[in-house]
Protein backbone atom coordinates (compact mmCIF):
# COMPACT_ATOMS: atom_id res chain seq x y z
CA UNK A 1 0.00 0.00 0.00
CA UNK A 2 1.13 3.27 -1.01
CA UNK A 3 2.27 5.20 2.20
CA UNK A 4 1.26 8.61 0.82
CA UNK A 5 3.94 11.87 1.08
CA UNK A 6 5.85 12.18 3.75
CA UNK A 7 4.32 14.03 6.97
CA UNK A 8 7.77 16.36 7.03
CA UNK A 9 6.75 17.24 3.22
CA UNK A 10 3.14 17.94 4.11
CA UNK A 11 4.31 20.27 6.51
CA UNK A 12 6.79 22.12 4.45
CA UNK A 13 4.60 22.41 1.75
CA UNK A 14 1.54 23.68 3.62
CA UNK A 15 3.68 26.13 5.95
CA UNK A 16 3.00 29.16 4.30
CA UNK A 17 -0.96 28.39 4.42
CA UNK A 18 -0.67 28.38 8.73
CA UNK A 19 -1.12 30.34 11.08
CA UNK A 20 2.33 31.89 12.91
CA UNK A 21 2.03 29.46 15.85
CA UNK A 22 0.69 26.75 13.52
CA UNK A 23 4.13 27.56 11.65
CA UNK A 24 6.24 27.63 15.12
CA UNK A 25 5.07 23.99 15.33
CA UNK A 26 5.64 22.75 12.09
CA UNK A 27 9.15 24.46 11.87
CA UNK A 28 9.94 22.55 15.78
CA UNK A 29 8.47 19.49 14.36
CA UNK A 30 10.73 19.36 11.19
CA UNK A 31 13.57 20.39 12.40
CA UNK A 32 13.31 17.62 15.38
CA UNK A 33 11.86 15.09 13.84
CA UNK A 34 13.87 11.96 14.91
CA UNK A 35 13.65 13.05 18.78
CA UNK A 36 10.26 13.46 18.25
CA UNK A 37 9.05 10.18 19.92
CA UNK A 38 10.54 11.08 23.47
CA UNK A 39 7.86 14.08 23.15
CA UNK A 40 4.35 13.91 24.82
CA UNK A 41 1.92 16.81 23.25
CA UNK A 42 2.39 18.08 26.91
CA UNK A 43 6.51 18.33 26.15
CA UNK A 44 6.25 19.44 22.89
CA UNK A 45 4.16 22.39 24.17
CA UNK A 46 6.27 23.36 26.80
CA UNK A 47 9.67 23.43 24.58
CA UNK A 48 7.25 25.63 21.90
CA UNK A 49 5.58 27.80 25.13
CA UNK A 50 2.36 27.19 23.85
CA UNK A 51 -0.93 25.10 24.98
CA UNK A 52 -0.87 21.12 24.68
CA UNK A 53 -4.54 21.95 22.89
CA UNK A 54 -2.80 23.89 20.19
CA UNK A 55 -0.73 20.90 19.46
CA UNK A 56 -3.93 18.88 19.34
CA UNK A 57 -5.04 21.08 16.96
CA UNK A 58 -3.01 21.40 14.78
CA UNK A 59 -2.18 17.87 14.45
CA UNK A 60 -6.18 17.56 13.53
CA UNK A 61 -5.84 20.35 11.39
CA UNK A 62 -2.48 18.72 9.07
CA UNK A 63 -5.14 15.24 9.08
CA UNK A 64 -4.51 13.40 11.21
CA UNK A 65 -6.49 11.78 14.32
CA UNK A 66 -4.26 13.71 16.89
CA UNK A 67 -0.46 14.28 17.98
CA UNK A 68 0.16 10.71 18.96
CA UNK A 69 -1.10 9.59 15.19
CA UNK A 70 0.84 12.72 13.90
CA UNK A 71 4.13 11.30 15.96
CA UNK A 72 3.44 7.76 14.80
CA UNK A 73 3.62 9.07 11.10
CA UNK A 74 6.66 10.74 11.58
CA UNK A 75 8.35 7.78 13.02
CA UNK A 76 7.59 5.79 10.13
CA UNK A 77 8.23 8.22 7.59
CA UNK A 78 12.08 8.69 9.33
CA UNK A 79 12.31 4.61 9.23
CA UNK A 80 11.31 4.07 5.65
CA UNK A 81 13.91 7.09 4.69
CA UNK A 82 11.60 9.36 2.92
CA UNK A 83 11.72 12.15 5.51
CA UNK A 84 14.33 14.22 4.43
CA UNK A 85 14.32 14.72 8.11
CA UNK A 86 17.13 15.18 10.78
CA UNK A 87 18.15 18.63 10.04
CA UNK A 88 17.36 18.96 7.09
CA UNK A 89 19.53 16.01 6.03
CA UNK A 90 18.95 13.36 3.09
CA UNK A 91 17.44 10.12 3.26
CA UNK A 92 20.68 7.04 2.13
CA UNK A 93 20.57 7.03 -1.74
CA UNK A 94 22.64 4.06 -1.62
CA UNK A 95 25.78 5.82 -3.22
CA UNK A 96 29.06 5.92 -2.06
CA UNK A 97 30.24 8.53 0.60
CA UNK A 98 32.54 11.18 -1.29
CA UNK A 99 35.71 12.60 0.40
CA UNK A 100 33.97 15.22 3.01
CA UNK A 101 35.02 18.89 2.49
CA UNK A 102 33.96 22.21 2.12
CA UNK A 103 32.85 22.19 -1.05
CA UNK A 104 31.46 18.39 -1.26
CA UNK A 105 29.03 19.31 1.62
CA UNK A 106 27.85 22.71 0.12
CA UNK A 107 27.24 20.87 -3.22
CA UNK A 108 25.61 17.84 -1.51
CA UNK A 109 23.32 20.33 1.04
CA UNK A 110 22.57 22.35 -2.29
CA UNK A 111 21.39 19.43 -3.91
CA UNK A 112 19.35 17.84 -1.52
CA UNK A 113 17.51 21.03 -0.71
CA UNK A 114 16.80 21.61 -4.73
CA UNK A 115 15.16 18.30 -4.26
CA UNK A 116 13.04 19.04 -1.23
CA UNK A 117 11.52 21.94 -3.06
CA UNK A 118 10.77 19.87 -5.77
CA UNK A 119 9.29 17.61 -4.31
CA UNK A 120 6.92 19.91 -2.05
CA UNK A 121 5.98 21.67 -5.16
CA UNK A 122 4.93 18.38 -6.93
CA UNK A 123 2.70 17.26 -3.25
CA UNK A 124 0.84 21.01 -4.06
CA UNK A 125 0.02 20.81 -7.34
CA UNK A 126 -2.38 18.08 -8.04
CA UNK A 127 -2.34 15.91 -11.44
CA UNK A 128 -5.60 17.12 -12.81
CA UNK A 129 -4.13 21.10 -11.95
CA UNK A 130 -1.19 20.19 -14.11
CA UNK A 131 -3.37 18.86 -16.74
CA UNK A 132 -6.39 21.75 -16.56
CA UNK A 133 -3.30 23.92 -17.28
CA UNK A 134 -1.62 22.08 -19.91
CA UNK A 135 -4.84 21.96 -21.54
CA UNK A 136 -5.77 25.76 -20.94
CA UNK A 137 -2.35 26.41 -22.54
CA UNK A 138 -2.40 23.48 -25.43
CA UNK A 139 -6.31 24.36 -26.61
CA UNK A 140 -5.63 28.52 -26.46
CA UNK A 141 -6.28 30.22 -29.68
CA UNK A 142 -4.00 32.98 -28.78
CA UNK A 143 -1.61 32.59 -25.52
CA UNK A 144 -0.23 35.58 -24.37
CA UNK A 145 2.69 34.89 -21.69
CA UNK A 146 3.05 37.61 -19.12
CA UNK A 147 6.79 38.43 -16.79
CA UNK A 148 7.69 41.12 -15.21
CA UNK A 149 11.40 41.84 -13.73
CA UNK A 150 12.52 38.90 -12.66
CA UNK A 151 9.58 36.33 -13.86
CA UNK A 152 10.30 37.74 -17.34
CA UNK A 153 13.13 35.20 -17.63
CA UNK A 154 11.35 32.15 -16.96
CA UNK A 155 7.94 33.43 -18.73
CA UNK A 156 10.23 34.72 -22.25
CA UNK A 157 12.36 31.01 -21.93
CA UNK A 158 8.58 28.84 -21.38
CA UNK A 159 7.20 30.84 -24.24
CA UNK A 160 9.95 29.83 -26.57
CA UNK A 161 10.12 25.89 -25.90
CA UNK A 162 5.55 26.61 -26.70
CA UNK A 163 6.73 27.93 -29.90
CA UNK A 164 8.44 24.46 -30.68
CA UNK A 165 6.06 22.31 -30.59
CA UNK A 166 3.35 24.98 -32.79
CA UNK A 167 1.83 26.45 -29.47
CA UNK A 168 2.39 30.28 -30.48
CA UNK A 169 2.80 32.30 -27.96
CA UNK A 170 2.63 36.46 -27.26
CA UNK A 171 5.69 36.94 -24.66
CA UNK A 172 5.11 40.56 -23.09
CA UNK A 173 7.15 42.13 -20.31
CA UNK A 174 5.79 45.47 -20.09
CA UNK A 175 2.45 46.22 -18.49
CA UNK A 176 1.43 48.66 -21.14
CA UNK A 177 2.04 46.42 -23.79
CA UNK A 178 0.98 43.08 -22.27
CA UNK A 179 -2.62 45.55 -21.63
CA UNK A 180 -3.14 46.88 -24.83
CA UNK A 181 -2.29 43.18 -26.16
CA UNK A 182 -4.54 41.80 -24.14
CA UNK A 183 -7.29 44.38 -24.92
CA UNK A 184 -8.18 42.23 -27.75
CA UNK A 185 -8.38 38.77 -26.36
CA UNK A 186 -12.01 37.04 -26.36
CA UNK A 187 -13.10 33.63 -24.81
CA UNK A 188 -10.84 31.47 -26.94
CA UNK A 189 -7.88 33.13 -25.36
CA UNK A 190 -5.80 32.25 -22.83
CA UNK A 191 -3.48 34.45 -20.05
CA UNK A 192 -0.18 32.39 -18.64
CA UNK A 193 1.43 34.91 -16.16
CA UNK A 194 4.19 34.34 -14.02
CA UNK A 195 4.67 36.39 -10.56
CA UNK A 196 6.70 34.70 -7.66
CA UNK A 197 4.59 36.81 -5.18
CA UNK A 198 1.54 37.54 -6.77
CA UNK A 199 1.60 41.18 -5.28
CA UNK A 200 1.68 43.35 -9.08
CA UNK A 201 -1.16 45.57 -9.71
CA UNK A 202 -0.54 45.73 -12.61
CA UNK A 203 -0.62 41.30 -13.12
CA UNK A 204 -4.47 41.51 -11.27
CA UNK A 205 -5.62 44.12 -13.58
CA UNK A 206 -4.55 41.90 -16.62
CA UNK A 207 -6.30 38.54 -15.07
CA UNK A 208 -9.63 40.38 -14.63
CA UNK A 209 -9.42 41.81 -18.15
CA UNK A 210 -8.75 38.71 -19.66
CA UNK A 211 -11.37 36.73 -17.73
CA UNK A 212 -13.70 39.97 -18.69
CA UNK A 213 -13.19 38.96 -22.12
CA UNK A 214 -14.20 35.40 -21.35
CA UNK A 215 -10.75 34.24 -21.32
CA UNK A 216 -8.95 31.33 -18.96
CA UNK A 217 -5.81 32.46 -16.92
CA UNK A 218 -3.35 30.48 -15.36
CA UNK A 219 -1.28 32.18 -12.47
CA UNK A 220 2.24 30.78 -11.51
CA UNK A 221 3.06 31.74 -8.08
CA UNK A 222 4.38 31.51 -4.46
CA UNK A 223 2.38 29.11 -2.40
CA UNK A 224 0.84 31.93 -0.53
CA UNK A 225 -2.08 34.00 -0.22
CA UNK A 226 -1.57 36.23 -2.95
CA UNK A 227 -4.21 38.16 -4.92
CA UNK A 228 -3.03 37.00 -8.11
CA UNK A 229 -4.10 33.26 -7.24
CA UNK A 230 -7.84 34.86 -6.70
CA UNK A 231 -8.14 35.83 -10.21
CA UNK A 232 -6.69 32.62 -12.20
CA UNK A 233 -8.53 29.77 -13.39
CA UNK A 234 -5.54 27.69 -12.89
CA UNK A 235 -3.23 28.22 -9.73
CA UNK A 236 0.06 26.42 -10.04
CA UNK A 237 2.38 27.02 -6.95
CA UNK A 238 5.86 26.54 -6.29
CA UNK A 239 7.35 25.72 -2.89
CA UNK A 240 10.43 26.90 -1.94
CA UNK A 241 11.91 28.38 1.51
CA UNK A 242 15.18 28.76 2.51
CA UNK A 243 16.36 31.38 5.43
CA UNK A 244 19.02 32.34 3.35
CA UNK A 245 18.47 35.27 0.96
CA UNK A 246 21.03 33.77 -1.48
CA UNK A 247 19.54 30.38 -1.59
CA UNK A 248 16.30 30.74 -1.46
CA UNK A 249 15.81 32.54 -5.32
CA UNK A 250 17.93 29.33 -6.29
CA UNK A 251 15.46 26.65 -4.76
CA UNK A 252 12.37 28.56 -6.17
CA UNK A 253 13.69 28.72 -9.96
CA UNK A 254 14.64 24.89 -9.66
CA UNK A 255 11.24 24.10 -8.10
CA UNK A 256 9.34 26.51 -11.06
CA UNK A 257 10.91 24.87 -13.56
CA UNK A 258 10.08 21.08 -12.54
CA UNK A 259 6.73 22.48 -12.74
CA UNK A 260 7.51 24.09 -16.21
CA UNK A 261 9.14 20.57 -18.05
CA UNK A 262 5.88 18.50 -16.40
CA UNK A 263 3.51 21.02 -18.46
CA UNK A 264 5.76 20.85 -21.58
CA UNK A 265 5.62 17.07 -21.27
CA UNK A 266 2.36 17.07 -21.00
CA UNK A 267 1.55 18.79 -24.07
CA UNK A 268 3.94 17.07 -25.95
CA UNK A 269 2.81 13.85 -25.27
CA UNK A 270 -0.65 14.78 -25.47
CA UNK A 271 -1.13 16.87 -28.63
CA UNK A 272 -1.35 16.04 -32.79
CA UNK A 273 1.91 15.51 -33.74
CA UNK A 274 3.67 18.10 -31.55
CA UNK A 275 6.90 15.56 -31.01
CA UNK A 276 6.84 15.48 -34.60
CA UNK A 277 7.02 19.09 -34.69
CA UNK A 278 9.25 19.79 -32.01
CA UNK A 279 11.99 17.37 -34.10
CA UNK A 280 11.43 19.07 -36.99
CA UNK A 281 12.03 22.51 -35.75
CA UNK A 282 14.86 21.19 -33.56
CA UNK A 283 16.55 20.08 -36.88
CA UNK A 284 15.73 23.29 -38.81
CA UNK A 285 17.81 25.08 -35.60
CA UNK A 286 20.55 23.11 -35.94
CA UNK A 287 20.90 23.63 -39.73
CA UNK A 288 20.35 27.27 -39.29
CA UNK A 289 23.72 26.94 -36.56
CA UNK A 290 25.79 25.19 -38.61
CA UNK A 291 25.43 28.11 -41.80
Amino acid sequence: MDPGPSPLLKLRSERDQMSAIERRIADYVVENARLLRDYSSQQLADALGISQSSVVKFSQKIGYRGYPDLKFSIGEAIARGDGNAANGGAADSGVASRPAGKHSHASESLWNIKARAEEETRLINLPETIEAAARTIGQARHLFVVGFGSDGAPARGFAQRLALIGVLPVFHFDPVLATTSVSGAGSADALLVFSEHGRQTSLCHLARQMREAGGKVVSLTRHTANPLRAHADVSLLVSAHDDRTHIEPLLFHSALQHLLDLIFVYLCENGKARLDLLDANLDRICDMQDL
